[in-house]
This record gives C-alpha cells, structure tokens and sequence, in this order.
C-alpha cells in the first residue's frame, strides 16, 4: 500500500496568514484615506502613495513565497552569516547614507530608499535564536550571557549612531524573549525601576516643595531607592527582617530629616536620604563579604547604580537631539509647546476625537485630508483610521492585532523542544507589541514621538517588508514542525491499516481451516490443530502471526524516507 503524499503547503498556518492578508488589506485602506484629496482622482496611479504600497505589498508577497521554500536548516546554518552581514551594513550605513532629517539611516539605491535597520530585526532574532538553542547553552555561564546581551546590543548601539533612537529602543523589545527562555526577572526589574527613575526624577525636576528646598523628583527618586533596594533583599536574599529593617532605618531618617528642615532649619533633605543609600549600599557590600552570598552584592551594585543612573539621566538627555528633547519634556508634562514639538500630538487627537463613534466614512475625513496632522500616512497612520472609522474601527483594529500576537505565541508555545523556532516566535510577538504599543501610544499622547511605523500599515518598502519577512520566516520553521507531525501521523495510520487488514484476514483463514480439519478427518485435524489455534486463541497471539507475517512478506521491514516536502 502506497503512503500518501503530505504536501509542505497544507502544513503551513493559514490562519496566520489570512490575518496578515487583512492587516495589510486594512492598513493599505487606510494609506488611501491618509493620501486623498477632495477632488482628486490620481490618488490610485502607481505614482501615488497608495499605488506604491501596493508596489511593496506586491513585492513582499513575492519575497514571502521565496522565503517559504527555504528550509529550517538553512535558517539556523546561516543565521550568524546574515546577522554579521547585517551588522557591517548598519556600521557602513552610518558614514555613506544621507542626512535625512538629521538621520544617517536610509540608503538610496537608484529610485527606491531602503532602511537596513528594518531588516536587521530579523537578523537579530535569528541569531538570538540560534545561540539560545545552540547545545549547552545555559543562563548560568556568565559567557553565555555575555554573548546573549551583545547580539541585542551591538545592531542597537549601531542604529543609535545613526540618529534614529526611536527604531534602537525597539530591539529592547528582545529582552522579553529572554525573560520566557529562564533569564532572571530581576533584570527586567531593573528596567523598570530605570524608567520609574527617569520618568519621576526628569518630569518632577523644576518642582519644589512649599517653603523647603527640596527637588519633588530628586526627593521622590531617594525615597524609591531604599524602597526597591529592600524588596530585592526580601526576594532575592531571602531575609525579610533585614529587608524591613533596611527600608524602616531609610523611612525614619528621612522623617527626621523633613520634620527638621519643615519647622527648624530649610535645608536640602535630599543629601540626607543620598547618604542613607549609600550607608545601605556600604552595609549590603558588608553583608556580603561576611556571608559570601552573591546576592547581596549585586544588590548592593543596584543601590549605587540607581543612585549613578538618576544622575547621568540629564546628562542623557543632553546628548540627544533638540527636537528629542523637546518631544520628552513635552510629554512629560515639564513644557508645553501645541505650536512646536506638541503640534503633530494636538492634531492627531484632535482627529481620533473627531472621528466619534462610528467615525466619518472613508475617505471623509477633514483633519487628514486638510494635511493638518504631519506624517499621517507614516507614523501617524492611526489617527486616519480613528477620524474615518472612529472608536469602533480603532477598537476592531486594535482586537485585530491582539489576535494576530496571541496567534505568533500560540505557534511559539506548540514547537515543544524546538528552541530555535519558540525563540525566534517569540522575538517576532516582541517586535510587534513594541511597535503597537508605542505608536498607538504617541499617537494619542502617551508615549513620546519616536518614529515607530505601525506595522502592515504605515507607508514605505521597508517595514512592510520587514515584518514580512520575519513573519515568512516563522511560518516556514512551523511547517516543518507540523509537517513532520502530519508524515509520522500518516505513516502511523498505514500501518495500522496493514496489521488490521493482516489480522482480519488471519481469522478469516484460521476460521476456514477450523471448519475444514473438524469435517473431512478427525486424525489429521487434532493433529494440525495443536499448531493451529483455534478460536478462542488470545488476541496477542494472533498479532505475533501477523507481526511475522509482515516481517515475512518484508512489510515492516522495509524503512521509508521522508523528503522534504511530502512522506
């Protein structure tokens, strides 16, 4: 009996790709609406922002059916290559791109600009994948981690050179992966203590307390230090009277301190609680030297990391550029400039509100249409698709995506021991939830204007093709998983077919030759009929006929060879 053919096609996940289609059906719609003049009737020629998206979509449909028929080996064989390919172009980037609006990130070849910090994301994340499922790999070995933070890091720091600090910060995005492949939740804790500080120390800063010369940010800051710093000691150092002892000593002498400079002498509290941390931080180094347990010191490390961290914080703000400046201080609430920096914000929640409900139809939108919102069939792509369809097409949108990102983690979570593909899922989930949250976010005033495409639907090549290509890439490693699934499956149900078709025709005989011995001659049948069974044999015993029967005949013998692409 032939095996039937298990084609490769059948294996990949249409539902993933059904919901790319309508993301991209969806953002090229709105690229439309963002594009359209009243009156004019050119807005759908290929030399119009929508005919071009329809140019890249094209192409990125083509480049997707190429990168389908690549196999996973290939993938993990040159996932280093690509990825130190990739890193040499960002590095030549830097000195041969152009200045576009002060950043050095774009290449022009001939008509089309290309943007290779785009594509290194995919790069990044296959070889982030490798290494993690290279064999012995372990989060314990301090080389390992070494190695891990430096493939993120260098692509980053390369792109930060570049000017383009919005596209930089979304290869932070990584460290979530590394959280779910077992890297320690203190650094994410970490993290989110450096924002805390940024946020309180730079938005509080030109804030003083009544009749005191305290600094709101810097006096907030200190009082979180200690804070963080005896939690840590609780979870991590397992000592939860030390850690109540450590925050009660903090809290206490910065109420002496307030109630000493509130009704006796004004003086700077704040030089109180930083000699308090750095006592804390003095006495967990102490506690390490005594006791050997490495905890403390990297505790210890924390508290004068922070203290250093919300220092530099104004220095790192120095260092970036005028425009990004503003943009963070005007998010912070710490200036306010709607005719400037604030402008694009303003507009696009002027047009989201707008929009209402139901929103205004397509192609019927006035602040877009009127080109009051700058950008708005790039990054500010969100705002065309809250004034046309208002809150129940940014919802549908929004539902959309979860359901896309949900459905990323779902092909991640199912390929079991393959490391390679579960890390690489997971780093595309990544990606995506960064760039949704963070455009969406600056869009409707919550996070600063950076410069993050919204994925599938802003304008332009190179993040549509991107995605593409890290989403073509995913389906291809999950097919293979759940074509190996479907051959061994098939393989498994000819089998069975065999041994059922083996053992019926096993009782159909044993059956026939019972009734001939018992009829035609009494002698030979009870001598046959002590080798042959009769019919209340055991079941087993008649699976072990058909068993050497097929071995016999060569059935079971005989191995198959599965290549790629069918059984």
């Amino acid at each position: 009996m032939a095996i039937r053919n298990v084609s490769l096609w059948r294996s990949i996940d249409w539902i993933t790709i059904i919901l790319y289609f309508i993301l991209v059906a969806c953002g090229w719609l709105s690229i439309c609406g963002a594009s359209y003049d009243f009156g004019d009737t050119n807005f759908l020629s290929f030399s119009s922002n929508p005919g071009k998206q329809l140019v890249w979509a094209g192409c990125a449909i083509v480049l997707a059916l190429v990168l389908l028929n690549i196999e996973k080996k290939y993938y993990e064989m040159l996932a280093y290559p690509v990825y130190f390919a990739f890193v040499i172009l960002l590095a030549v980037t830097i000195f041969v791109a152009p200045d576009t609006k002060g950043s050095h990130s774009w290449l022009e070849l001939g008509p089309v600009k290309i943007q290779p910090a785009e594509f290194s994301k995919f790069a990044t994340a296959l070889a982030l994948a490798r290494l993690l499922s290279t064999y012995g790999f372990s989060m314990a070995k301090r080389s390992d981690v070494v190695k891990m933070i430096a493939v993120v890091m260098v692509p980053m720091l390369l792109i930060v050179l570049q000017n383009e600090t919005g596209t930089a910060l979304v290869y932070l995005s990584f460290f979530l992966v590394l959280y779910r492949e077992g890297m320690t939740g203190s650094l994410l804790a970490v993290g989110v203590c450096a924002v805390l500080y940024f946020v309180i120390g730079v938005g509080q800063s030109e804030n003083f307390f009544a009749l005191m010369p305290v600094n709101v940010g810097e006096f907030i800051v200190f009082l979180l230090i200690p804070l963080f710093t005896a939690l840590m000691v609780a979870v991590y150092g397992k000592r939860a009277g030390r850690a109540w002892w450590i925050a009660g000593l903090n809290l206490g002498g910065t109420l002496v301190a307030w109630l000493f400079s509130r009704y006796v002498i004004p003086f700077d509290i704040c030089i109180v609680q930083l000699v308090l941390c750095v006592c804390t931080a003095l006495y967990l180094f102490g506690v390490y030297v005594v006791e050997r347990y490495a905890s403390y010191l990297l505790i210890a490390l924390f508290a004068l990391g922070s203290i250093g961290f919300y220092y530099s914080c104004n220095m790192l703000i120095d260092k970036l550029q005028p425009h990004q400046q503003m943009r963070i201080l005007v998010l912070l609430g710490i200036k306010d400039d709607p005719s400037g920096v604030g402008y694009n914000i303003n507009q696009s929640k002027i047009a989201i509100g707008s929009g209402g409900v139901w929103g205004k139809g397509f192609l019927n939108g006035t602040q877009t249409k009127l080109n009051y919102v700058p950008e708005q069939h790039t990054d500010f792509i969100f705002c065309t698709i809250g004034e046309e369809q208002g809150f129940m097409g940014c919802a549908f949108i929004l539902l959309l995506y979860a359901v896309f990102i949900i459905r990323i983690i779902t092909l991640a979570e199912r390929q079991g021991s393959n490391k390679f593909t579960r890390v690489y899922g997971y780093s595309l989930a990544s990606i995506l939830t960064f760039h949704l949250f963070v455009n969406v976010g600056m869009v409707i005033g919550l996070a600063p204007v950076i410069g993050i495409p919204l994925p599938f639907f802003s304008y332009g090549g190179s993040s549509l093709w991107g995605f593409t290509i890290l989403l073509s890439i995913l389906l291809r490693l999950d097919a293979e998983l759940t074509h190996s699934v479907r051959a061994s499956t098939n393989i498994y149900n000819v089998r069975a077919r065999e041994i059922c078709g083996l053992t019926r025709c096993f009782y159909r005989v044993h059956s026939s030759y019972h009734s001939t011995f018992h009829t035609a001659s009494p002698g030979l049948g009870s001598g046959l009929l002590m080798l042959i069974p009769t019919s209340r044999m055991p079941v087993s015993t008649g699976w072990s006929i058909c068993w050497v029967r097929m071995i016999v005949v060569g059935r079971v013998s005989q191995r198959v060879t599965l290549p790629m692409g069918r059984v």
